[in-house]
């Protein structure tokens, strides 16, 4: 499929956006009985066939759509993270479950207080750590005692968090990490620290997660053994009930649904937990699977059925996306928070997406994701919308430190034009200090970001009267409900009668943000799109202005 060149007036697209429906670009297929002549129409996700053709398969990536969850997630565009947990108390970021519970003790935990420092950031989402790779739970759940609950005060921080957030018209995400430090089997962990100690007298380097283990000595793990202790796969049916279980009644009539699974021990515990957390605080919107194994370079692992998640995930809340998982959202491939400068939502895959976590044929940090070349390559076989998240700490550590400082409010306006200018999400994380409150100097630096964020993005300079315009960044769009289809564009302006190209890009998706490298005072702008992978549809491009304009 040969590039095509179209030339937009960008102060007008806005509204021509809205009412361009949603169509398949592929003509009346010439064999449609087979696979690869059947119309091709738009869908999140797409199978390659064998007999699809190079044209075909960039025909089909040119109609890889959003889900309506991924839809809503792109135009949230910030999220704040809430690194929250044992590790805010022991000084930690990384634990190694075998912590005492009543370390987490904070005096109080002002949840609001926390939606309002978000809230003055600009952000649309928060997400907390609902249990780190330590395995500390931040809820009282039924199937472990490594809890909050065995805490002073037995605080459910979970229920505090999603009363906070929506109370502040705020969505939730949740974050469960697949690793657990505290179910790691007691007989493996005791020869394991013993090797530590070995190690350590023989002057060998020593891991950040055997430091924390060998820091610990001789308590074992706080949980029941169940992370990698190779139990058999059985038939287990989840909400697995547990004596007293106060659930069992709306289980039998059938009020809360049932899973029939077949599960080893770890990943029946994960389901279950996965199954408290979104039928007790929901709505959940995004949650967060981090890829992380402290303990695999030491020789224990836990094989993941990441597809009896993914199932159970979309029955009990279809809308959720999921990080690193299907129809979900992936990792930038850097903790910086910054996005390629050619971003690409949609990605191709050698393995169904269903059935891993991640499953991108080239590493996240590659710096090609979703390229023609990538699309190409042999062995390619699905295709799937998969935008990319820019995760990013506020401070350098994910958990409070206290002496550790913030970034300031222009460090964090340049990562929001490096990742949502980018055709990224922004999760800039903001964690509570142990006295459960964020602190103020963090309070102070994410006000003054969302002052700068709403007086430059939150109005269009071409929106201020007639023109003449004056502006600094530009920012572009592409109606993303019919997928991301520019390849190479191009900003012009007229100045002073002539049309002078300003800036120009390669992918445009959600939001494309191009900083000048001098104001512009102009009287029109266009966009002009050289290479689509099929017609482009445009969203409305702005101009923004980011110093005040001089005074006469």
């Amino acid at each position: 499929m040969a590039p095509r060149t179209h030339v937009l007036s960008a102060l007008a697209l806005a509204a021509a956006a809205a009412l361009i429906p949603v169509q398949a670009a592929a003509q009346q297929p010439a064999h449609p009985a087979t696979p690869c002549g059947a119309p091709v129409r738009p869908a999140s996700q797409m199978t390659v066939e064998a007999c699809d053709s190079p044209e075909r398969i960039i025909e089909k990536a040119a109609n890889i759509v959003p889900t309506p969850g991924q839809l809503a997630w792109q135009q949230r565009e910030v999220t704040a993270f809430t690194h929250f947990g044992m590790n805010t108390f022991t000084g930690r970021e990384w634990g190694s479950g075998t912590e005492d519970e009543k370390l987490f003790a904070p005096k109080s935990i002002d949840a609001d207080q926390w939606m309002r420092a978000y809230k003055a950031a600009g952000v649309k989402q928060v997400m907390l750590t609902v249990k780190h790779h330590d395995g500390f739970v931040l809820y009282p759940s039924r199937y472990t005692d490594h809890s909050v609950a065995l805490s002073p005060g037995s605080p459910d921080v979970v229920a505090l968090y999603a009363q906070a957030a929506h109370k502040a018209r705020l969505k939730v995400g949740l974050y469960l990490s697949p690793s657990d430090g505290a179910e790691l089997p007691h007989t493996w962990h005791a020869e394991w620290v013993e090797k530590i100690r070995a190690k350590q007298a023989d002057g060998e380097a020593l891991s950040l997660p055997e430091r924390m283990a060998l820091e610990d000595g001789d308590r074992a793990p706080a949980g029941r053994g169940r992370f990698g202790n190779g139990s058999p796969v059985t038939e287990r049916t989840i909400p697995t009930l547990v004596p007293g279980d106060d659930r069992a009644a709306r289980v039998r009539s059938g009020k809360l649904p049932t899973f029939e699974v077949r599960a080893d021990d770890y990943d029946a515990y994960y389901l279950n937990q996965l199954y408290e957390i979104f039928t007790q605080y929901g709505p959940v919107e995004e949650l967060w699977l981090d890829g992380a194994n402290p303990w695999s370079g030491s020789g224990i692992t836990q094989k993941y059925d990441v597809k009896q998640w993914f199932d159970m995930v979309e029955a009990l809340s279809p809308n959720t996306v999921v990080f690193q998982g299907p129809q979900g959202v992936r990792w930038v491939g850097n903790e910086s928070g910054v996005a390629r400068e050619t971003e690409w939502s949609v990605t191709p895959h050698t393995t169904d997406p269903w059935t891993g976590l991640g499953s991108l044929p080239n590493d996240s940090t590659d710096p090609d994701i979703g390229s023609r070349d990538r699309l190409l390559e042999p062995g390619i076989n699905h295709l799937q919308w998969y935008p990319a998240e820019a995760d990013v700490s506020n401070r350098p550590g994910w958990f409070y430190h206290p002496d550790e400082k913030p970034k300031t409010a222009a460090q964090l306006m340049d990562l929001y034009e490096k990742s949502v200018g980018r055709n990224a999400s922004l999760l800039l994380n903001v964690p509570p200090a142990p006295d459960g409150r964020i602190a103020d100097e963090d309070v102070t630096s994410l006000t003054a970001f969302g002052a700068g964020l709403r007086r430059v993005y939150g109005a269009d300079v071409s929106k201020r009267g007639p023109g003449p315009y004056t502006f600094d960044r530009v920012a572009v769009r592409e109606d993303i409900r019919h997928g991301q289809r520019v390849e190479k564009f191009a900003v012009e302006a007229r100045i002073r009668g002539g049309w002078q190209r300003i800036a120009d890009g390669t992918t445009i998706g959600h939001e494309r943000i191009l900083p000048l490298p001098a104001p512009v005072t102009a009287s029109a702008v266009r966009v002009k799109v050289l290479e689509s992978r099929a017609k482009p549809y445009l969203g409305a491009t702005t101009l923004h202005l980011t110093t005040a304009p001089a005074t006469p």
